[in-house]
């Protein structure tokens, strides 16, 4: 389960070192930390985990044991993607294993990312296994991915090692195994300071229509189509 660490104005999640999946009890430890992070706001956050992957997205085989209240797992899922895009502090996502399809998209809603250059991949593989995005998770892919990474991304299901993605600019930076965590400190420090209602204003104006989609009414969508 993710669990949350300070070091003076710098807050880091750590998502665990399993595949991290998003189930139900997992989105509520990273809710809990949240309300820390915000609660202590100036700050700044970083996310991050440990082993070969940061989080390979939904917990299908869990959802498909809900029934019904699958589909509210996925409203907390797209107000979670919408709180980390909107939060009112500095955000650095740390990819030191493989970032896949929610993983990838909890990656995208940081305002950073710094990836591992020699291992791990990041990918939305939507696509290859006939799970289709629902329209918040497109709206915040659509918003967060660059042209045309995000066409090779979302529809071709490209999958980026390292260098990859920083050349095409999915993530900010690639180093060495043992300087993404550092290094994502460093990104996330230098921006620590920054006046949380002022940015939180700025992110919710400037993805006013992804935060919205993320929020709307979801339509019947059974859990295979889900991502």
């Amino acid at each position: 389960m993710p669990s949350l660490s300070r070091d003076r104005d710098l807050f880091v999640i750590d998502l665990g070192e399993d595949e991290n999946r998003l189930n139900g009890e997992f989105v509520d430890s990273l809710e809990a930390c949240l309300d820390e992070v915000e609660a202590a706001a100036p700050c700044a956050l970083v996310t991050t985990a440990r082993g070969k992957v940061f989080s390979l997205g939904l917990d299908l085989e869990w959802m498909g044991t809900q029934g019904e209240a699958a589909m509210d797992h996925v409203v907390r899922v797209h107000e979670l993607l919408a709180r980390m895009l909107e939060i009112g502090v500095p955000t650095v996502a740390a990819l030191q294993g493989h970032t896949y399809a929610a993983g990838a998209m909890l990656a995208l809603a940081h305002d950073q990312r710094v990836m591992r250059a020699d291992r791990g991949w990041f990918c939305l593989p939507e696509v290859d296994l006939g799970i289709p995005f629902t329209e918040g998770m497109s709206e915040l892919l659509a918003a967060r991915l660059p042209y045309p990474a995000v066409h090779e991304a979302v529809v071709l299901g490209r999958r980026y090692g390292g260098a990859e993605a920083a050349e095409a600019s999915v993530v900010d930076e690639a180093v060495p195994e043992e300087e993404v965590l550092s290094r994502a400190c460093e990104r996330a420090e230098a921006l620590a300071g920054k006046d949380p209602a002022t940015m939180r204003t700025i992110k919710q104006r400037l993805y006013a229509r992804t935060l919205a989609a993320l929020r709307a009414p979801l339509g019947a969508v059974s859990v295979p189509a889900l991502g």
